[in-house]
């Protein structure tokens, strides 16, 4: 959507309150002009979070849309994210984990993908393994995640065949500057949910015992974009009798 689209919803959506320009900057805690801008099509004067704050009140959410000449950016952040899955599935490997990409599930409403499901044949811990190229949501990446370690112990042991008898939890994101800033300034929260990191995190998956939610930064293989870790998806369905309540 362009500027102009963009401001022309505003209104559109302000009128039907029946708010004034000064009414919604009220609300919002925003000067009259920067709402004046945004009707006008003229958003680009302003910040994204400024935008945001302006049409919150009108329970609008604002998205960026990127354009670029050649970049798809879906299959550009597809590409990272299966190069770091790529990487840590090679360490785990290398540790003796087996290691199963891509793992998506359907159960009692609950849908989505385990990026990286591992196991310890030896101590049989299963470990949860969410890889995440930028920190977007904290909110929305620790339920996420706990909803995959609730399920994953079952998804195991129906597909697999792996009978855990501890479950423990990793999140990875890319070793570079930008990320290590994003997960410092959510510093408390981050350090509350995955307390083991760096070299306390590593030796855990050497050997692992005990209780274990850790946070490790990985670099990823800049030749292999994790294609040779695509098997078929697997879904965990609802029991037949369920479904037909």
């Amino acid at each position: 959507m362009d500027d102009l689209r963009f401001g022309r919803l505003v209104r559109v959506l302000r009128h039907k309150r029946g708010w004034r320009q000064a009414d919604l900057a009220a609300r919002a805690g925003v000067s009259r002009t920067i709402v004046s801008d945004i009707e006008h099509g003229r958003a680009s004067r302003t910040s994204i979070a400024v935008v945001r704050q302006a049409t919150a009140p009108l329970e609008l959410s604002v998205d960026l849309a990127a354009r670029g000449r050649g970049a798809d950016v879906d299959r550009v952040l597809d590409e990272r994210h299966l190069r770091l899955l790529g990487a840590a599935a090679r360490w785990l490997r290398g540790l003796g984990w087996a290691t199963m990409a891509e793992v998506s599930y359907s159960e009692w409403g609950e849908r989505g993908s385990i990026d990286l499901l591992a196991w310890n044949e030896p101590t049989a811990t299963l470990l949860v393994i969410e890889i995440k190229t930028e920190l977007v949501s904290v909110e929305a990446t620790l339920r996420k995640h706990d909803e995959k370690v609730r399920l994953a112990p079952r998804i195991a042991r129906d597909r697999f065949g792996w009978v855990a008898r501890a479950t423990a939890r990793l999140i990875v994101f890319p070793d570079d500057r930008t990320e290590r800033a994003r997960i410092a300034a959510q510093a408390v929260v981050l350090e509350a949910a995955y307390p083991v990191r760096a070299y306390a995190a590593r030796r855990w998956c050497r050997l692992p015992s005990g209780p274990f939610s850790g946070l490790l930064f990985l670099k990823a293989d800049p030749d292999s974009r994790g294609r040779h870790l695509r098997g078929p998806r697997l879904r965990v369905q609802k029991p037949r009798e369920a479904r037909g309540r």
